[in-house]
């Protein structure tokens, strides 16, 4: 081999290792994307869900009912009251308005909600179920009058096992300085 060819494979070897290095460099430079996504049928996740967007950098995101819930719905003491028949049908999927055009763009996503009756409404699941979560990392949280968010932990893992979550945080009046600590241990 003379000494010209051995220079230009050195020389094309050197580029191709660092050009390499460069693109994993992009990748691992890459700046995420992080989205907030709540469904608030009172305010008070809304509230919440505002202040993660504002200390996480995050887009926001409110998962709407096509139908609205009115005080008359929201009647968790009435059997027949709208969220009660939700939540006892499995299937339940209430439509949902404003879906999002560039969920790709998302590399994280904090999903919101208050617990009803121990566990994320039903409307999460046709959130859920409109968009394509692999790659992504989803982190759920929620507010409560008195439960916590375990159940609806267990209950989103069991029903959507390919999913990426991370452990989830029930966020009852945190405040800013509460969500920015749990954000930076992310």
């Amino acid at each position: 081999m003379t000494m010209k060819k051995l220079f230009i494979m050195l020389t094309a070897l050197t580029t191709m290792s660092l050009s390499a290095c460069s693109k994993s460099e992009n990748k691992e430079n890459k700046e995420t994307k992080t989205l907030v996504a709540y469904f608030s049928a009172s305010g008070v996740t809304r509230a919440v869900a505002q202040r993660l967007a504002e200390v996480s950098g995050a887009d926001l995101h409110e998962i709407k009912p096509e139908q609205p819930y009115t005080e008359a719905d929201l009647d968790w003491r009435n059997q027949k009251s709208r969220s009660s028949l939700e939540m006892k049908d499995k299937s339940s999927r209430p439509a949902i308005t404003d879906k999002l055009q560039n969920m790709q763009d998302y590399d994280v996503i904090f999903v919101g909600f208050p617990i009803w009756w121990y566990t994320c409404p039903t409307i999460v699941n046709t959130f859920m179920e409109a968009y394509d979560f692999r790659g992504k990392t989803v982190i759920p949280f929620a507010t409560s009058g008195g439960s916590s968010i375990q159940k609806a932990c267990e209950d989103l893992r069991a029903t959507y096992p390919d999913v990426d979550w991370k452990e989830g945080r029930l966020l009852n009046e945190a405040s800013k300085q509460d969500l920015e600590t749990w954000v930076k241990a992310l």
